[in-house]
């Protein structure tokens, strides 16, 4: 054997014995990182499946452990993020990129002491789901991307509006961004996107866990999914959500929508399209709740709002107060969530008018006092027409029961009632009475009266507004039902005390009762709306006595003689 021959076989033998030591090396000094624990609830994350063509690398190898821990985007550890302005305090969490309370600190709710009302329901939203949760068609991956440990665009804790938050996560197969972007007001803007495999997907931001204020009375019945259409706002009660019979599954309302969301009495989450066409989503789930140590359930109203198409999903939010003003202030304007009807014509001016009203009179209640005495005065040259229209009628009562009397055996449909007609009528034009004279005025305030009903239900203005003594919240019923109950009363002094234009005794009964008709409707009513009533009847009935003693109706002794 040659010396190079010799000189070849050591170098082999050494370099077989470098490898040898490396290998027994990197076993025994290194140690794979130990995997984090998954969170309860929390999808195992897989690696992402090896695109077509591509070249695999040989199991548990550095190069494909490299490959997965790049495509990996979470965070260590569940945080808060807090987001506040002057008007209100957010509170999100990095576990699925979601809201976990919207405080208004304008707006208290009904505790003892009161706190700043939270739209958010903690203990529905616990069973049920979080606001701003994702909707995805994979219900697997949807659980996946609403457990998951995002990663957070700041490393801040606390933030002061404005200010913009981004959540990232991805297991290196699905790939899920969050971005919310908020103002100082109401407003805020949201881009969500989600790929799977590098390729977009349909997502949809949800609304789970119910909505608004849990103390207004039947709460989860005043909760209204809405969304406008072609030019048509469609509001969706809780019993019109979901799928007829099975309310828990989710129903599609196509797009492009001008605006969609949900709402309660007082306060709204809306949200419009950036550029992107929105379609919707709405259901209702059982919430288990306790009432008096027993096992029940509450209906919470649900919906989400987003894309059909895979391409990132961009849209603006309003979450806030049913303010007339503020709603007006946002493109496009919002007013139509306030339902006035189709008395908004009227009531949106009688609402600046009590507004206005306020200004000066900082209160409510009397602010409502100081409208209705203005209402009524303006009213009153009607109101006086429509009173001598039924003085007249009353005068001519007695001849005008005679000649029904003569008639009566006949039928309704037998020609000489035609005859009957003729006299009644004759009896009229002799006296210069007009039949319609004593109902028209009233019919010209019936809009008036109608307006004023929705402007008292609804304006955000009278929640928790006090007025006197026992009156804390003019947008709630009368706590002691003193308010419909004097409202019955003078009702029915009024009646009393108005001429009646009937000689038959059951019609005269039944507008004798028809003040306990009221008071019934009425005892569920707001206090504002009672106030006004109130107030109302009572300048009523000092109007009618000033009628009547100015013109008052001549003694049935005196009416006799003129008949004989």
């Amino acid at each position: 054997m040659s010396d190079d021959s010799s000189s070849d076989q050591l170098r082999m033998i050494a370099f077989i014995a470098l490898t040898l030591l490396i290998f027994w090396a990197w076993s025994h000094f290194y140690k794979p990182p130990v995997p984090p624990q998954q969170s309860p609830g929390q999808t195992v994350q897989q690696p992402a499946p090896s695109q077509p063509g591509a070249t695999q690398a040989p199991a548990g190898s550095a190069m494909a452990a490299a490959r997965a821990n790049k495509d990996v985007v979470q965070a260590a550890e569940e945080k808060n993020i807090v987001v506040e302005s002057p008007l209100f305090r957010i509170e999100l969490s990095n576990r699925g990129g979601v809201v976990r309370s919207w405080k208004l600190k304008k707006y208290l709710d009904d505790q003892k002491p009161p706190h700043p009302l939270d739209l958010v329901n903690s203990s529905a939203s616990q069973e049920l789901g979080w606001p701003f949760s994702l909707m995805l068609t994979d219900t697997e991956l949807e659980s996946q991307a609403n457990w998951a440990l995002y990663q957070v665009s700041t490393g801040n804790d606390h933030l002061d509006a404005p200010a913009e938050v981004t959540f990232h996560w991805s297991d290196g197969h699905l790939d899920v961004t969050k971005t919310l972007k908020f103002s100082r007001d109401y407003e805020m803007s949201i881009v969500v996107s989600a790929r799977l495999d590098g390729k977009p997907l349909p997502v949809a931001i949800a609304l789970r866990g119910g909505f608004g204020d849990k103390a207004v009375y039947h709460a989860s019945q005043l909760v209204t999914v809405f969304y406008k259409t072609n030019g048509k706002l469609n509001l969706l009660q809780y019993k019109k959500l979901g799928v007829p019979g099975k309310q828990d599954q989710p129903v599609l309302q196509s797009g492009p929508m001008e605006f969609a969301g949900i709402e309660d009495q007082f306060f709204a989450a809306t949200f419009l399209p950036d550029g992107t066409d929105l379609s919707i989503w709405h259901w209702m789930q059982d919430h288990h709740i306790t009432v008096d140590d027993k096992p029940a359930t509450e209906p919470e109203a649900e919906m989400a709002v987003g894309t059909s198409l895979g391409v990132p999903l961009r849209l603006r939010a309003y979450i806030g107060p049913k303010d007339l003003t503020l709603l007006g202030k946002v493109k496009p304007p919002l007013e139509e969530l306030i339902q006035f009807g189709w008395t908004g014509i009227i009531a949106k001016p009688l609402f600046e008018v009590l507004k206005w009203i306020y200004r000066y009179v900082p209160n409510y209640g009397w602010a409502i006092i100081v409208l209705t005495i203005a209402i009524n005065t303006a009213l009153f040259p009607l109101k006086m027409k429509s009173w001598r229209s039924m003085q007249k009628m009353q005068k001519v009562q007695p001849e005008v029961r005679t000649i029904q009397d003569r008639y009566k055996k006949y039928a309704f449909n037998d020609p000489r009632k035609k005859k009957m007609n003729e006299e009644v009528m004759a009896v009229y034009q002799r006296e210069g009475i007009n039949p319609m004279g004593s109902c028209l005025p009233m019919l010209i305030q019936m809009p008036i009266w109608w307006a004023l009903w929705r402007v008292l239900t609804g304006a955000i203005e009278l929640r928790h507004a006090p007025w006197i003594g026992w009156i804390h919240d003019l947008s709630v019923k009368d706590p002691y039902y003193i308010l419909p109950a004097s409202m019955a009363i003078t009702m029915y002094l009024m009646t009393k005390m108005t001429p009646q234009t009937t000689a038959d005794p059951a019609q005269q009964k039944m507008m004798s009762l028809m003040p306990l008709m009221f008071a019934i409707f009425f005892f569920q009513l707001s206090s504002g709306l009672n106030l006004y009533m109130f107030t109302s009847n009572l300048i009523g009935v000092s109007q009618q006595m000033y009628l009547n003693r100015t013109n008052p109706l001549p003694s049935k002794g005196k009416f006799k003689k003129k008949n004989e």
